[in-house]
């Protein structure tokens, strides 16, 4: 205490120093999970001086690392541009306790890869995770490969470095090709360019309020009755929707769940007001998280 007399300075926080995290993410080293992992705390805006990324053979798994405190965060794939949102990450975020805290959307652009040596005429298969696949059937078609579905793209780069099989080819990210030591035969090879898929970081607690741009996440369920989810959405009037999605759900038969994105923080006014009247008139409400809102494209 200072006596009298004594001039006192005014009472300051301590800054919390920067860290060196470790993100859980789904996949091999090289997956576009792994590419989300090593972005996301950057994209959020999260202070930190480096990133470990560790990879776990589910989405279930990474939650579980991160609620554990195996790891300080975890990112899950919840939407592609081309294939639309994926269910089983999205129906998770309900399961969870986590929050979300920020999310990162990567540029996702797959390679055709083989051993070294091996020409794209040698080729009869190629194996890469199912979706992948199904972006890439102009190539596949074009040189007569018989595609071979795999757990995840990076998986499919590993194991054809493994067995070393020279008539098989993967189709998994640039990254996966230098990490198992394959050589890139076609780049870009996807169908449509406008291929990028958002991950959601999550964390075991709330972000700090940021004066950024922010992205509020919300799940509902409302009462069979007519007119009632109308009655819900309209507490939204006013605000812009980024996303709006139902889901059934997975404990009631011909129920269903609501997802909605809402551009703004749950600590705007406006936002808080409109959370506020959903959650009265919802049987059920989750607000899954209130987070910065990616402003780049990881490439």
């Amino acid at each position: 205490m200072g006596g009298q007399g004594t001039a006192t300075q005014p009472h300051t926080s301590p800054q919390p120093a920067e860290q060196h995290f470790t993100v859980a993410f789904q996949g091999n080293p090289g997956a576009y999970g792994e590419i989300a992992a090593l972005h996301a705390l950057k994209s959020a805006g999260i202070p930190h001086v480096g990133v470990t990324t560790r990879g776990f053979p589910t989405f279930h798994e990474v939650a579980r690392a991160v609620e554990t405190g195996e790891a300080d965060y975890g990112v899950l794939p919840v939407e592609n541009s081309l294939m639309g949102a994926i269910h089983q990450a999205i129906d998770l975020l309900t399961e969870t306790e986590l929050h979300v805290v920020g999310e990162v959307v990567v540029r996702v652009t797959h390679c055709l890869m083989a051993l070294p040596g091996v020409r794209i005429e040698d080729l009869r298969r190629v194996a890469s995770q199912q979706p992948a696949l199904d972006q890439c059937t102009g190539l596949i078609r074009r040189y007569g490969l018989q595609p071979v579905a795999a757990h995840d793209t990076a998986g499919s780069a590993k194991d054809l470095a493994t067995r070393g099989v020279r008539d098989e080819a993967a189709i998994a990210s640039a990254r996966a090709a230098e990490l198992y030591g394959l050589e890139i035969l076609a780049r870009e090879i996807e169908d449509e360019p406008f291929n990028f898929t958002r991950f959601m970081l999550l964390a075991r607690h709330e972000p700090a309020p940021a004066s950024v741009p922010h992205k509020t996440s919300l799940v509902f369920a409302v009462r069979h009755t007519p007119g009632f989810l109308v009655e819900t959405l309209n507490e939204l009037r006013g605000l812009n929707l980024s996303r709006i999605e139902s889901r059934p759900r997975r404990d009631r038969a011909w129920s269903y769940l609501i997802y909605v994105d809402i551009e703004g923080s749950a600590h705007d006014p406006q936002v808080a007001q409109a959370l506020a009247g959903v959650l009265r008139k919802a049987s059920y409400a989750k607000i899954i998280g209130s987070y910065p809102v990616a402003l780049e494209t990881v490439e």
